[in-house]
């Protein structure tokens, strides 16, 4: 195997660990979060979209060129059949064709998990993001809510301080507390109402972003399977190249 398709190998193998890794059930996005905000990481961002178009490029070139290794050798190795040549110059073209299968193999699975690693990221940066916002509204909720019930229980302090108290100016101050503390109660109803409301449409988005995430998950599952298919398949023709 030369140089390059010894780097892209090696680059595979690390492409399925680091999304094995990112697919860990025990750490949560918010985590993930954190480690991409130290500063090494920080630093490496500026250049990410140059580094990840770069890798796309190369990755695209080395597998357009094994695909014309494998059509060259396979219209190659159906001519030489044909004519019936020798077994050695038969079996040489053989392992050229192999060859260029595997590095098209190797190539094209890069350049996939490469854009799946991308998205994967990208869905765990926005999936600890929503969780962020979901707790700061919960938090928001629970404070607006406690809020409430103190008004309320004020209020109804105030109007049992005041029913007994005598008609006239009292009466009419006493109506005048009580309304102001409705039209309060009613603020902070509808004030309740929208945070409320802003904290269900924070938990329908976190839903959205983690059924995108366990469909990204089931598309690695079953990428994973693909592979080791494929991987078996050469092995098994490497056992017959042996023999």
């Amino acid at each position: 195997m030369t140089f390059q398709w010894t780097a892209v190998a090696g680059f595979l193998y690390g492409e399925i660990a680091v999304i094995l890794v990112l697919c860990l059930p025990f750490i949560s996005p918010l985590r993930w979060q954190k480690i991409f905000m130290i500063p090494l990481w920080s630093k490496m961002a500026v250049f990410w979209n140059k580094m990840f178009l770069t890798i796309i490029v190369l990755l695209i070139v080395l597998f357009l060129d094994a695909v014309r290794e494998v059509r060259k050798y396979s219209s190659v190795h159906v001519n030489e059949k044909a004519a019936n040549i020798n077994s050695s110059a038969f079996d040489h073209i053989q392992m050229k064709l192999f060859r260029s299968q595997r590095n098209l193999y190797l190539s094209g699975f890069s350049l996939f998990l490469w854009l799946v690693l991308r998205r994967t990221v990208t869905l765990l940066t926005q999936l600890a993001k929503e969780m962020a916002s979901h707790a700061a509204l919960e938090t928001q909720v629970n404070d607006a809510t406690e809020a409430a019930k103190k008004y309320m229980a004020e209020n109804e302090r105030l109007q049992e301080a005041l029913s007994g108290q005598g008609s006239g100016k009292k009466k009419e101050s006493k109506e005048a507390t009580q309304e102001k503390l409705k039209e309060e109660v009613e603020y902070l109803k509808a004030e309740l109402q929208k945070t409320s409301t802003a904290f269900q449409k924070a938990k329908n988005e976190v839903a959205a972003v983690k059924k995108q995430s366990d469909g990204v998950r089931r598309e690695y599952d079953h990428l994973m399977k693909e592979y080791e298919r494929l991987q078996q398949s050469l092995n098994k023709a490497e056992d017959k190249k042996d023999l």
